[in-house]
């Protein structure tokens, strides 16, 4: 699951000060999937110059065995290529794969058990020696390590030999599975059909690393460079990151990173409003700022402004995420399918949308699947509660369901400061429920207490909130990990909330994973979320929106649905 910390992280909800008021002049920006900032964004972009990233969270673990996926808003990709990376295009362009250190995105056998690619000529690290598929295979093999671990589990689930592998520290033979016939050939070998390896190889464990420039838990400190830029300075596990040119990249073998600017500093661990009032105010360096994890929030945007350039400067992303409230029918009254067909009906979706913070900051939800076609989007409502809630038809089916007179369930919720799983959520839908007769009880957890709650298979909660987010824009990630019954993990991290197990679920999740072609996937994903929707496992509440800042100096900010986030490796500041 994409860490909901890239980017969901929490929202700036202090007002702020008089010079940053008219901020909320952002709620006339840019809408829709085409996500370009406005006239501040736009114009020929130039080399030259320094780009300032102010951040709320350090990005630590500099590491692409320990990363996950290409996450901490697109900094690990200035300085790691892998074999394939996403197009750097605004929108629903931005959720194609498309070759970054390979030729093509990957050449599968007939039933995608095997995937080859070749390297493009003229690859080199930041100390001008050639990027070989050595370096690929060691990259992945040492991903494995337990002391380099916090990477996409995929690579061990899926390479023949993976999950008993424990990295070359340990077992200096390596995987059996990853081949390298030459230096410019590498072959992987799965244990089953996997049509979505193209997508897997752009998360940074496909990054090449030297072997003799290996350091183990230490590598992070200055990982060798593959992309555009190299790190000169990381203080404070990656509070500070220093990032200037690699003079041994060039942009003849990467038609994706422009990298426009001679340097680029990242800072983190600042306060919310104050990086917004940083980018609104635009002074000295700021000018030159973007942020990649902190929001627009909902009182910075009710205080509507007049002025047009500082909304020009709001970029608008869409990233496949859904916030929804999930069942465990192993626990009463949850396997009653009635019972939870009348929490589908009662739930006012108006409401808990301006408990998010408003229509600018998310949208509805009645599909499990995100609301973009590369996921499969099907549209369907099995349980029309319309805008908001139908608690009429709840009370019919809670009669049926033998509580004529209603009843009392609980809802855990998460007590951080997070309008997506916490407690203004939760209250919502605890009034939406109250006119449909259910009392419904708030029992609040801290984090760690509440993810152990809804992930834990053993006592779990029965009804808690809950949201999920794609590892790259396909329904395999998104479908497989929630309602794969073969995925239920009983003494772990469980995320089959409902522990469902039904073989023609797993089969049809079997038969697509062997498409190779992401649009012929796509339908065949969506039907099947339309088909499981029916069980009524879940309740879809809404889809994310986010909206950032830029500096006023800042061009050519690109936005794609894959991260929905600006993509650094395309802006220019001068």
């Amino acid at each position: 699951m994409r860490q909901p910390s890239v980017i969901t992280r929490r929202v700036a909800v202090t007002a702020l000060t008089v010079a940053v008021a008219v901020v909320a002049a952002a709620c006339a920006g840019p809408q829709g999937t085409d996500a370009k900032a406005g006239a501040a964004g736009t114009g020929t972009p130039q080399k030259g110059g320094t780009l300032s990233v102010l951040n709320s969270d350090p990005q630590t673990d500099f590491d692409p065995a320990r990363l996950y996926t290409s996450g901490g808003g697109n900094v690990p990709s200035l300085v790691f290529r892998t074999l394939t990376t996403r197009n750097r295009e605004n929108g629903a362009a931005g959720n194609k794969v498309v070759p970054d250190l390979a030729t093509d995105t990957g050449r599968p056998n007939a039933d995608a058990t095997e995937w080859t690619y070749t390297l493009k000529d003229g690859l080199k690290f930041e100390d001008g020696t050639p990027i070989t598929t050595a370096d690929i295979k060691y990259g992945i093999e040492r991903s494995f390590a337990a002391e380099l671990s916090g990477g996409a589990p995929y690579l061990r689930d899926w390479l023949v030999g993976g999950a008993g592998y424990q990295g070359p520290y340990k077992d200096k033979k390596g995987l059996d599975s990853i081949v390298t016939p030459d230096a410019k050939t590498i072959v992987f070998k799965l244990n089953k059909p996997e049509g979505d390896f193209p997508f897997l190889a752009t998360a940074t464990q496909f990054a090449p690393v030297p072997k003799a420039k290996d350091t183990g838990a230490k590598y992070e400190e200055h990982p060798v460079s593959s992309g555009p830029y190299k790190v000169v300075k990381n203080e404070g596990d990656g509070e500070h990151l220093v990032l200037e040119r690699n003079p041994n990249w060039s942009e003849k073998t990467d038609d994706q990173r422009h990298a426009y600017p001679d340097k680029i500093e990242v800072k983190s661990g600042l306060d919310p409003a104050v990086i917004n009032q940083r980018l609104a105010t635009s002074s000295g360096a700021d000018a030159a700022a973007i942020t990649t994890d902190t929001n627009l929030g909902p009182a910075e945007l009710a205080q509507v402004g007049g002025d047009k350039a500082l909304a020009d400067r709001v970029g608008t992303g869409h990233f496949g995420y859904t916030n929804y409230l999930a069942f465990n029918p192993k626990v009463k009254p949850f396997d009653n399918p009635k019972v939870r067909e009348a929490i589908s009906y009662a739930i006012n979706r108006t409401s808990v949308i301006n408990a998010a913070g408003g229509s600018a900051l998310a949208e509805p939800a009645t599909t499990f699947l995100p609301n973009q076609a590369a996921f499969g989007y099907t549209p369907y409502d099995h349980f029309p509660a319309g805008k908001t809630g139908d608690p009429a038809k709840a009370k019919e089916l809670l009669k049926e369901a033998g509580y004529p007179n209603g009843l009392t369930i609980s809802l855990t919720h998460s007590t951080a400061q997070n309008r997506e799983t916490g407690a203004e959520t939760a209250t919502a839908v605890q009034e939406a429920l109250k006119k449909a007769g259910i009392t419904v009880k708030l029992v609040g957890l801290e984090p760690n207490a509440f993810n152990e709650a809804r992930w834990n298979v053993k006592g779990g909660a029965g009804f808690f909130i809950s949201r999920w987010g794609a590892d790259w824009p396909s329904g395999g990630p998104f479908l497989a990990p929630i309602f794969d019954g073969r995925q239920i993990v009983k003494d772990g991290a469980n995320f089959n909330h409902a522990q469902l197990d039904d073989p023609a679920v797993n089969k049809e999740i079997d038969e697509i994973n062997k498409l190779t072609d992401p649009k012929a996937a796509a339908v065949r994903w969506g039907a099947l979320d339309k088909k499981i929707g029916e069980q009524a496992l879940d309740v879809p509440l809404f889809h994310p929106v986010y909206k950032r800042l830029v500096g006023k100096d800042v061009k050519n900010v690109v936005i794609s649905d894959w991260t929905g986030v600006l993509d650094i490796s395309q802006v220019s500041v001068k």
